[in-house]
């Protein structure tokens, strides 16, 4: 009997600690938010009832107002080839991003749990305190990291207060880095014995069709001498058991726990199929149930061949890449799935097949969600290293944070399919001292201690430099800022015989805005302060696209790029950068910065969208005051040939060629001239049968106004979001190209009005009233769900048109 009841307490002793398994939360609604230094803020006694109620993520700047005096920044730009400071207007947005921000909020845990604490990012010098006393300091804004914040919590582990300082200098930014916390918060609760964040590392050493080798280290911390069994599933896609482990170990030698596994007939993850697996291991310490830790990995195989190129699961491929800040236009820098689902799904459309995190660590929902669409990844943290590019920049930091930095960012990421390549910085000063590959040296021995499986790469810029002191040649891969003429050059004089485009073309472009005479220029400007969308226009230091797309066509050791920018982003408004203003956003990106595609985006699908063909015209054709001069037709296809007819005269067909880069790519008609009406272009494929045709007309008196959403239907989470394309049209539906009047927006139902963006990189409006002007008869509303299921109405009017509605469902 006595035996009976000791067997029953050891059960109910069991199931009391399964009880009390891993959990997590998020930290997003009721915090309490306000900007300013009250002294006293961390103390559980400090009375924050006048602070605004917010919900995390939060980025307090993107609310504006936009001001020529915020971040004014009197310097030289020597990257850019400055010798002599000036005035940067709208450098990083022209948005108050700086100044001293606190946070406060409150969370309960189980008594007697180990708690930590993870930040996805906090923007910037975050000090973190719990209940009253500070638990961690860490100063990157862009990095994730944690705390065990168990001693300092309450007894019996009820309203605990998290307060956080956050504080952003002037002129620590080239670009808009956003403010506050602006990526998720996390509450983890384990039992003592457990595995830390980022404590497992998924390696697959062989892949084959056949099969492939796993291998998976776990740390588990607080053991003792005792017995830990670990018991490992690998599931597919499907939740399919694929392979199952069960292993007993001391792990006194302070070595993580290791087991390896056999996958047959793996599903290998590409940008094409882009399977995942699941490891979940239970952790049981002396017998008991301790822990339950899930890993997300895929299984292939990179490659780095020299001379060669770059082989995913044995296939060569190139990079076709796009470098993005982290910023979501008119969300700021707020983090939200939706938006970067929007944002990646346009970039997979044009055949993008990779991302770099230019020049930040990434949120993890963008890791994730490049596991999950298919896109590869080269994760850069640093812009700057020891030597300063800003003021007040990361140089103050480097050499005490850097290791830490890394550590973290590596750790977190290299269970991630999609993470091929891992970058040590852009553009550092550091390139061109005595004593810079020694720093280079320092940063990718961590990557090598950290993860053996992926080459390291820098985004160099200063060719000369790093030709001749060893810096290129002293790193895995040699990657390269622009400078597309050097690459034969460097891949002559470096070791690794390949040559990566770290950071490609910086071509700048308005949405519809198109200039004559139409030429090639380098840092064109014009009093309107836009940019041509012939794309012939570029910065003093770049290119135009075609030149790098031929690079990597006509080399095998050329293995591709990342085009400088996916996106138009907020700050860095070249040209129009040296006292500028009211220019505050970036003109390089492929879409804008309301999320529609500029012509550029068709240039690159007609080369790298292999699935689905691709015919775009170029410019639109409605240009009162034009009639009978000279205005250049382009159509972006992948077909080899097309003819073009203005109201049905043939303008003669057209081949593309090798005469020049552009004769390449582009079929142009230099001698069209204008006439209202219907142009036409009609393709043909490689037999010279017609294989497609496209038609623009021109456009009548404005008329009514056309709304159409990105989907019709949102989840009712609270988060997800519906991206609404507004057209001023004629009566005919045709675009009106020169209409810039306001638009205003009312939301009911189910969800609410989040933001709005035109594209028009002068543009002052505030993005979260509902109102915008149109910029060249279109821009982007976003409206938001509740949570709760229902309609969600929006309507949008403007003087002098009929107003647009469109009805959109929110639901689980």
């Amino acid at each position: 009997m006595m035996i009976l009841r000791w067997c029953l307490l050891f059960v109910l002793l069991a199931n009391g600690m399964q009880a009390q398994d891993r959990k997590e939360f998020l930290l997003q609604k009721n915090w309490q938010f306000t900007k300013g230094d009250p002294p006293g803020a961390m103390a559980p006694s400090f009375d924050d009832r006048g602070w605004q109620t917010v919900s995390v993520p939060h980025d307090w700047a993107i609310f504006g107002p936009f001001d020529r005096k915020n971040d004014l920044q009197e310097v030289a730009i020597k990257q850019n080839g400055e010798t002599v400071a000036s005035t940067k207007t709208g450098r990083t947005g022209g948005l108050p991003y700086e100044g001293i921000g606190w946070y406060r909020n409150h969370f309960d845990v189980p008594a007697g749990s180990t708690v930590s604490l993870l930040f996805d990012g906090a923007m910037s010098e975050a000090k973190i305190y719990v209940n009253g006393k500070e638990a961690i300091y860490w100063p990157n804004g862009y990095n994730s990291f944690y705390i065990d914040v168990t001693p300092y919590l309450t007894a019996d582990g009820k309203n605990n207060l998290v307060a956080v300082r956050l504080e952003n200098k002037p002129q620590s930014s080239r670009w808009y880095s956003g403010a506050g916390l602006y990526r998720n918060v996390h509450v983890i609760t384990t039992q003592q014995a457990h595995v830390p964040v980022w404590g497992t590392y998924i390696t697959t050493p062989f892949v084959s069709d056949a099969y492939a080798a796993v291998n998976l280290k776990t740390t588990i911390e607080h053991t003792g001498d005792a017995d830990v069994r670990v018991v490992t599933e690998l599931l597919n896609a499907n939740g399919v058991v694929v392979a199952k482990k069960e292993n007993t170990q001391r792990i006194t030698h302070g070595k993580p726990f290791e087991q390896n596994f056999i996958v047959n007939q793996p599903a290998l993850w590409s940008p094409e199929t882009p399977a995942l697996y699941t490891a979940r291991s239970v952790i049981y310490v002396n017998g008991v149930q301790t822990d339950t830790y899930t890993t997300q990995f895929g299984i292939r195989d990179i490659r780095f061949v020299a001379d060669k190129g770059f082989y995913l699961n044995g296939k060569l491929r190139k990079f076709q890449g796009v470098c993005n800040h982290h910023d979501l236009g008119p969300l700021g820098a707020a983090i939200n799935v939706a938006a970067l689902r929007y944002q990646l799904t346009l970039l997979k459309e044009m055949g993008c097949d990779a991302i770099r995190t230019s020049h930040n660590m990434p949120a993890p929902e963008l890791v994730s969600l490049c596991n999950e669409l298919g896109l590869m990844m080269m994760i850069e943290p640093f812009d700057e290293w020891d030597i300063a590019k800003c003021e007040n920049g990361y140089h103050r930091f480097f050499a005490t944070w850097a290791e830490k930095d890394m550590v973290n960012m590596i750790r977190h990421y290299r269970n991630d399919p999609s993470v091929v390549l891992w970058s040590i910085g852009n553009e550092v000063p550091t390139q061109c001292s005595p004593d810079g590959y020694k720093v280079a040296s320092f940063l990718q021995d961590i990557c090598h201690r950290e993860d053996p499986t992926r080459p390291v790469t820098c985004g160099m810029d200063q060719v000369s430099c790093v030709l001749s002191n060893g810096f290129a040649s002293m790193l895995d891969l040699p990657g390269f800022n622009y400078r597309v003429h050097r690459y034969k050059e460097a891949y002559g004089k470096l070791p690794q015989n390949l040559v990566l485009g770290t950071e490609t073309s910086s071509t700048v472009s308005s949405r519809s805005v198109y200039k004559f005479p139409v030429e090639r220029k380098a840092d064109a400007m014009y009093k309107d302060h836009q940019s041509s969308s012939y794309d012939f226009e570029y910065c003093s230091w770049s290119n135009l696209p075609d030149e790098d797309l031929a690079m990597a066509e006509d080399n095998e050791w050329a293995i591709g790029q990342f085009v400088w920018t996916g996106f138009d982003y907020l700050g860095e408004p070249s040209p129009y950068d040296v006292d500028g203003w009211p220019n505050h956003s970036s003109m390089f990106g492929i879409i804008d910065l309301a999320g529609i595609p500029k012509d550029r985006y068709y240039l690159y699908r007609s080369v790298w969208n292999k699935k689905a063909p691709t015919l775009h015209i170029l410019p639109h054709w409605t240009w009162p005051g034009r009639e009978g001069q000279e205005t250049p037709v382009f159509a972006y296809t992948s077909y080899p040939s097309a003819e073009l007819f203005i109201n049905g005269k043939s303008y003669g067909r057209r081949f593309k060629n090798d005469s020049t880069v552009q004769h390449r790519y582009r079929l142009m008609w230099m001698n069209a001239v204008y006439e209202p009406g219907e142009v036409k272009v009609v393709a043909y494929d490689e037999q010279g049968k017609v294989a497609a045709e496209k038609v623009v007309r021109t456009a009548g008196k404005p008329h009514h106004i056309v709304l159409e959403a990105n989907s019709n239907k949102i989840a009712a989470d609270g988060n997800d979001l519906a991206y609404i394309r507004v057209k001023v049209v004629d009566k005919d539906g045709n675009v009106c190209p020169a209409d810039q009047r306001l638009i205003t927006f009312t939301v009911s139902g189910a969800g609410i009005y989040r933001a709005a963006a035109n594209g028009d990189p002068t543009c002052l409006d505030l993005f979260h009233l509902p109102q915008m002007h149109a910029f060249n008869g279109e821009l982007t509303a976003i409206v938001q769900s509740k949570e709760q299921a229902g309609e969600i109405r929006v309507e949008a009017k403007a003087k002098g048109l009929t107003p647009g509605k469109i009805l959109l469902k929110s639901g689980n």
